[in-house]
């Protein structure tokens, strides 16, 4: 597309040389007193034309200095000044309003002297009048060459006018994008974080309490205690990354000063996952197929998140069912599939939530495909492809 961008000027100013050329020889071949060197004269000053953009001067001074020979020699009257008043017209657009000024004034002098020494069948008066004619068509090139170049330069400066509010008004979405992950961070900490705490504290109790009187731990009350440890490390994850958004990292993967270790989010605390999921009641079962090796981190943690969302959807809407995992390890992509045998039916499909609109956010950033319907069978399956590769 450049190259034909490139091309099309300069094939414009080749048709116009050319025509001027073989308007110009047309006139020397029906003009008495014209000869050879006149029709090369033509021809050199026509083809300079080609350069009026890239090289204005060239058919300036090369240009006006053959027409002048072909002018003063041949008298032909005002078609010898087209090719002049073309260049005065791209060097008074390129800036050289000097040059431009002094080679018309050449140009008029010297065939008005031209005519009046050899004054043939016009009056001095008719030729004064037509030169002052053809004075009125240069002044009238030069002004269109000034307006050009003004509208030119003031297009330029309204392209750079748009570009710079542009980047202000990115600049000011930024700003304001930083104000309000500030204030949901503020929110989640002020509403979240004493909240999680209190579960945390009280379960923690709860549990020393039990094993003080020897008593045994329910399964459920050290789930809740658990549990509780990893939301507060996720919402701290969350809230540094909300704060710091350029800050290296993900808050899947970061750590947490009250408690060891980061959270890891990954396909490798599956086990840890599905048997807090079976400490709440819920009967799971995890198949791993395929020969497992080292994915990339986001389809990773893609993979743990989707389990865990399906995990607490079942546990959640589907009154005791059970659940059937299954990862399939795959040359060029990861399957994840979560079955439940619930309550869900094919004519009364649940409403997806906020829980499946984040699955499927997931999966399409990695360019993957997500499947959450209703089985025929009965229960509700999540099944989601994703890609191992860089997403398109």
């Amino acid at each position: 597309m450049t190259s034909l961008h490139g091309w099309r000027p300069l094939a414009l100013d080749g048709a116009l040389a050319a025509v001027v050329a073989a308007m110009l020889s047309v006139i020397v071949l029906v003009t008495p007193q014209a000869g050879v060197l006149d029709l090369a004269a033509v021809l050199v000053g026509s083809l300079t034309l080609v350069a009026w953009r890239r090289a204005p001067l060239v058919p300036l001074l090369a240009g006006t200095a053959c027409m002048l020979v072909f002018s003063v020699h041949a008298q032909p009257g005002p078609p010898a000044a087209f090719p002049v008043m073309v260049a005065v017209f791209s060097s008074v657009w390129a800036g050289h309003r000097l040059l431009a000024a002094m080679a018309s004034l050449v140009f008029l002098g010297a065939t008005l002297t031209a005519d009046l020494a050899t004054v043939t069948g016009q009056s001095p008066k008719d030729i004064v009048q037509g030169t002052i004619l053809l004075l009125g068509w240069f002044l009238a090139s030069g002004v269109a060459a000034t307006v050009t170049r003004h509208r030119q330069a003031y297009l330029e400066q309204a392209e750079q006018r748009a570009a710079e509010a542009e980047r202000t008004r990115e600049e000011v979405a930024r700003r304001r994008a930083g104000e309000e992950r500030l204030r949901i961070a503020r929110e989640l900490h002020d509403s979240l974080t004493h909240s999680i705490s209190v579960i945390k504290v009280q379960a923690g109790v709860a549990v020393h309490l039990a094993r003080k009187r020897g008593e045994e731990v329910p399964g459920s009350l050290l789930a809740i205690q658990e549990a509780s440890g990893d939301a507060m490390r996720e919402l701290r994850a969350t809230l540094e990354v909300l704060r710091d958004p350029g800050a290296p990292g993900d808050p899947d993967d970061a750590g947490d000063s009250d408690d060891t270790g980061p959270l890891d989010s990954r396909l490798d605390r599956l086990d840890d996952l599905v048997d807090r999921a079976r400490s709440t009641g819920l009967t799971a079962t995890v198949t791993v197929s395929g020969e497992r090796h080292e994915l990339p981190p986001e389809v990773d943690r893609a993979a743990y998140r989707i389990v865990q969302e399906a995990l607490t959807n079942v546990s959640r809407h589907s009154g005791g069912a059970a659940a059937a995992v299954r990862i399939d390890f795959g040359g060029d992509e990861l399957v994840v599939q979560v079955d439940d045998d619930g309550r869900a039916c094919v004519d009364a499909p649940p409403v997806p939530g906020v829980g499946l609109l984040g699955m499927r956010e997931r999966v399409t950033a990695l360019g993957g495909r997500l499947r959450a319907e209703p089985r025929p069978e009965g229960g509700f399956t999540v099944r989601a492809e994703l890609p191992l590769g860089e997403p398109t």
